[in-house]
């Protein structure tokens, strides 16, 4: 099968207003917003639709690492001001923010939204929370939860441990209690944990964890109060590791680093706690030192990296073969985010990657540049079903860019 050349893909949209570095991304309210996080602790709330933002506030004093959403009005920012706060912001709430963009305005004190929890936490790891629902809920009761839906199922949150930058805390919200901790390996020098990603499925909880010493070890703790075992550990990496992410079919991960080094890992289960030699499913040597922002898109097709390069770069989920590369940023690209895809979509195919391409344009219309200086940009279908946005530099200004990736005549794949 001949594999026809694609067009360089151009922005669906460009969103300006940061002046700041754009660190971290996340896409909300069932892709109709686009919420940005700069490295001076400003949150920006975007309208797809329009391409405006509909809220903004001064989250944290310093650099924002990480930021994700509990349910429809509860966002989740992790700042390097030892905070990791949620903040209760549903689309009512949106008319009473301010709108006035970092770059446009003095950075005065500004509305913020309700404050809902405030954890204090260790950012001197320079990585960014974790976060999954809890499989066995204790402190709100399921049946409540399942009857009211303003109260959102409890999640649990890892983040690198307070005192041993090697260990792992796991706390629960919205008790705020310690739920369980991970110490630092005791036979192997890792140095800090870098990157996390976490599951819960009924009493087990598993967390993956990537190190300095670019070694990524998985744990799992099989029962409540029992202790956590380590069931994987590897080494690909000769740098420290950028970033984490579970594959959605929650079977295997990937990480990146600061060598030029990709590699998919295995998600044992705990009956293959014995494993004696584990190793990476396959490495893959890019030649792109740098690559971070690792994420996957929902239906697990195709995934995404961030570049010291500028570059934000595709990849086929099941070969890691590089799809295409985006080059609009000119200074740095730090972060990546997937708009979730649509479960009709997913019966168009899965695997490969082959025959998808570029689409433009998004319910409301053109997208248009937002004055300001640093901006994202994003890409996706008609429907923001396929969307994939990028923060960072460009020049002067810093931006979050979006594109829209086709899928519809995707072949389907092992």
């Amino acid at each position: 099968m001949t594999t026809e050349l694609l067009p360089p893909a151009q922005p669906a949209f460009i969103l300006r207003g940061h002046s700041a570095q754009i660190h971290a991304l996340h896409f909300t309210q069932g892709n109709t917003r686009l919420l940005t996080a700069d490295a001076e602790g400003w949150v920006v709330s975007w309208n797809l639709s329009f391409k405006r933002p509909v809220a903004v506030w001064k989250a944290h004093d310093n650099a924002i690492l990480g930021v994700g959403s509990w349910s429809a009005d509860r966002i989740i920012t992790h700042g390097r001001d030892h905070k990791l706060l949620v903040w209760q912001l549903g689309l009512a709430d949106e008319l009473a923010m301010d709108k006035t963009l970092p770059v446009d305005a003095a950075l005065t004190s500004r509305k913020q939204p309700w404050l809902l929890h405030a954890l204090p936490v260790n950012t001197l790891n320079f990585c960014a929370f974790a976060m999954c629902h809890d499989g066995m809920p204790q402190v709100l009761s399921s049946v409540k939860a399942l009857q009211d839906k303003d109260v959102p199922c409890p999640i649990l949150i890892a983040v690198p441990n307070t005192v041993d930058s090697g260990g792992i805390d796991i706390y629960q919200l919205p008790s705020e209690h310690r739920a369980a901790g991970i110490n630092a390996d005791r036979f192997i020098t890792t140095g800090m944990v870098m990157a996390l990603n976490i599951l819960a499925e009924s009493t087990r909880i598993q967390v993956a964890a990537g190190y300095e010493s670019g070694h990524t070890m998985v744990f799992v703790q099989n029962d409540p109060g029992a202790p956590f075992q380590k069931l994987y550990s590897a080494n690909p990496h000769t740098q420290p590791v950028l970033s984490l992410t579970i594959a959605p079919s929650k079977d295997h991960y990937l990480t990146s680093a600061a060598d030029a080094t990709l590699a998919k890992h295995p998600l044992p289960l705990g009956h293959n706690i014995w494993n004696t030699e584990p190793k990476p499913l396959k490495v893959v040597q890019t030649q792109h030192s740098g690559q971070q922002g690792l994420r996957y898109r929902s239906d697990g097709r195709v995934f995404a990296t961030a570049g010291w390069d500028a570059h934000t770069r595709v990849y086929s989920g099941r070969t890691m073969k590089e799809l295409a590369v985006l080059k609009w940023h000119r200074v740095g690209c730090y972060a990546t985010a997937f708009a979730a895809v649509e479960q009709a979509a997913d019966r168009d195919g899965a695997g490969d990657g082959r025959g998808w391409g570029w689409g433009w344009g998004w319910a409301g219309g053109e997208g248009a540049g937002i004055g300001g200086e640093h901006c994202a940009a994003a890409a996706g279908s008609e429907s923001a079903g396929h969307a994939l946005a990028r923060g960072g530099r460009q020049g002067w200004e810093s931006v979050a860019v979006g594109y829209l990736l086709k899928s519809a005549d995707n072949a389907g794949g092992g």
